[in-house]
């Protein structure tokens, strides 16, 4: 497997892998990485759809990216996706994926088309003091330190970053700034967090620090994710008749070593009735697991209920699994790293359906939007500021189900700190009733208190979920904790997912997802065609230019107290550069 970028290799097709007939496949979950490897395996790797086999523990695909009708409870949607021009292998997947919507068109022909007539961006960021505007106004409020300390992360090598927390690099010069508001709420950072993940994402959307503030630089899916993006590789994998066995519950995949080969010789999984069973293997069986999962052991609460906390540090199926996995060999990564501090690693989420009109007129006064246009709504998240639970909500364009009925409205929320008093409901988040976390949000979108109650007894319908693991994969991390997508030495074996390591890609992402999908395949039926690299805009001098002066909320480098800019400020620098393509650059970004 290798890298590659520009348009060459982008379209150019593969030859059919040597040996490729005689091979199968056994991939480990059914999540979007999951997924994009069988898909990448049929398309790319050219290899025959029944000889894919997909092990799933749940009823139904889709991993992390879910979004489902249940008939008692309501709409359910754990999470959402934010997605960029730039998703280099998302977008190659499914440029060949077909639309289940539009017929001759890809998703991502449909996903294109749709945020060109319909560009995202948001119109209030922040609120405080009960749904009025925290005057955010597009800055980032870094004083000259602050700005410092992220140039300083920025340029730090990742091994200098092993096992640091971002609260060991940055300051209250950062932490009060607007940047970390920002920041934190979007990406779901916490202070404790990695300090190496958080540089790797600021390098990777380096280019998008100008649309951090209003969004624009996010695009979103028409419906929620499972519709929009799982269902149409569903059925492109159906269609070429991918088996897919679900209730099925992998405990582990047992190797044999020789010679510094490492060889996956057979899969041990539990059936829906408790049975173990064993799949033997050959080399000519390759084998993908999804290791860890931010969704394991999510639970459900409803409007009356609250959901519980009863996960004990590195339950859960996938988490057991990948314990036992890297037990055989250190290479294998370490899965403790992650899954044992779930007071660390949980938030909560809440899916709130809206029953009648007497709700909608809060939401569209602070979103500035008609909430029923079918277009853009909040255009990504809005954070209540001065919430103790550091309380964000959404809206996609509605509606966000196919079967939502046309007048209600489906709002994703999700709170920070579970563990903390509410500023309305004096409980916990993790501790609260569907209910009492609706009277939350209509708290802080400023409906009357007189009204709170009535309103969120009635007019809404609210599931709580709480994920133990949410973040798990920005716990502080060191060389080896992640494994290789393809770890040394493996004959058919590759890691997929948000724990296994890929250069310079960030977790939390689709595109993390199928690019080790993608890596995986390539590498274990050696591909001849490159993999798309990470895109390079923290390469790109015109990008840091543009963003050092956007970061600085428009005040010119050279005119602050930062190294290189103070130096080109002297009339001696300025002078070598004046009449050159230099002096014209600086110009252009406002540098000088």
């Amino acid at each position: 497997m290798y890298h590659s970028n520009g348009n060459y290799e982008a379209f150019a097709r593969p030859e059919k892998p040597e040996g490729v007939d005689q091979k199968s496949a056994y991939l480990v979950g059914s999540g979007l990485a999951s997924l994009a490897a069988a898909c990448f395996l049929i398309r790319d790797g050219q290899m025959k759809g029944d000889h894919i086999h997909i092990l799933e523990e749940l009823k139904l695909p889709g991993g992390a990216c879910d979004g489902i009708h249940d008939p008692q409870r309501g709409f359910i949607i754990r999470g959402g996706r934010e997605m960029e021009n730039h998703f280099e292998c998302l977008w190659d997947l499914f440029r060949s994926i077909p639309s289940l919507e539009t017929e001759g068109l890809s998703v991502l022909d449909e996903f294109y088309r749709l945020n060109k007539h319909d560009p995202n961006y948001s119109l209030m960021r922040a609120t405080e003091k009960r749904g009025q505007s925290a005057h955010t106004d597009g800055k980032f409020g870094l004083s000259e330190k602050g700005a410092m300390e992220i140039t300083k992360l920025f340029l730090t090598r990742d091994e200098d970053l092993y096992d640091k927390r971002i609260d060991e690099v940055f300051t209250d010069e950062v932490f009060d700034s607007n940047f970390w508001l920002y920041w934190r709420t979007m990406f779901a950072f916490e202070n404790w967090h990695s300090a190496l993940e958080m540089k790797l994402y600021f390098q990777r959307f380096i280019h998008h620090i100008g649309g951090l503030p209003d969004f624009s630089a996010l695009k979103f899916t028409k419906y929620n994710q499972y519709e929009s993006l799982i269902l149409p590789l569903i059925h492109y994998l159906e269609e070429h008749h991918v088996h897919f066995r679900y209730d099925t519950r992998v405990t582990n995949v047992v190797f044999e070593k020789q010679d510094g080969r490492k060889i996956a010789r057979e899969i041990v999984y539990r059936t829906h009735d408790g049975k173990e069973d064993r799949i033997a293997l050959t080399e000519n069986d390759l084998v993908f697991v999804t290791n860890g999962s931010c969704t394991e052991n999510s639970s459900l609460g409803d409007h009356h209920h609250a959901p519980e906390l009863k996960t004990e540090p590195g339950e859960g199926g996938c988490w057991q699994l990948w314990r036992n996995i890297a037990a055989q060999d250190p290479d294998f990564g370490h899965p403790d790293k992650f899954c044992t501090n779930i007071e660390a690693t949980n938030w909560e989420s809440a899916t709130i359906t809206t029953l009648d009109d007497r709700i909608p007129p809060y939401i569209e006064r602070i979103c500035r939007r008609d909430p029923f246009s079918g277009k853009v709504v909040t255009g990504g998240i809005v954070s209540c500021k001065d919430s103790a639970w550091l309380m964000s909500y959404t809206l996609n364009r509605q509606p966000h189900f196919k079967e939502q009925p046309k007048d209600q409205l489906v709002v994703w929320v999700y709170g920070l700190f579970t563990d903390v008093p509410g500023d309305y409901v004096k409980k916990p988040m993790r501790a609260c009733t569907g209910e009492e976390i609706t009277q939350e949000w209509l708290y802080h979108m400023g409906v009357p208190e007189e009204q709170i109650p009535e309103l969120a007894r009635n007019s809404a319908r609210c599931v709580p979920c709480m994920m133990p693991y949410i973040t798990a994969f920005f716990m502080p991390r060191t060389k080896g904790d992640r494994p290789q997508v393809v770890p040394e030495g493996c004959v058919n074996f590759a890691f997929l997912g948000q724990f296994a390591d890929t250069e310079r890609d960030t977790v939390f992402t689709t595109e993390y997802s199928v690019r080790t999908a993608m890596e995986a395949v390539y590498t274990l039926l050696d591909i001849d065609r490159g993999v798309p690299e990470v895109f390079a805009s923290c390469y790109d001098v015109r990008v840091l230019l543009d963003s050092t002066v956007k970061l600085l909320d428009g005040k010119r480098p050279v005119d602050m107290k930062l190294p290189f800019f103070a130096k080109l400020a002297e009339k001696a620098a300025l002078k070598k550069i004046e009449g050159t393509v230099i002096e014209e650059l600086l110009e252009r970004y406002h540098v000088i």
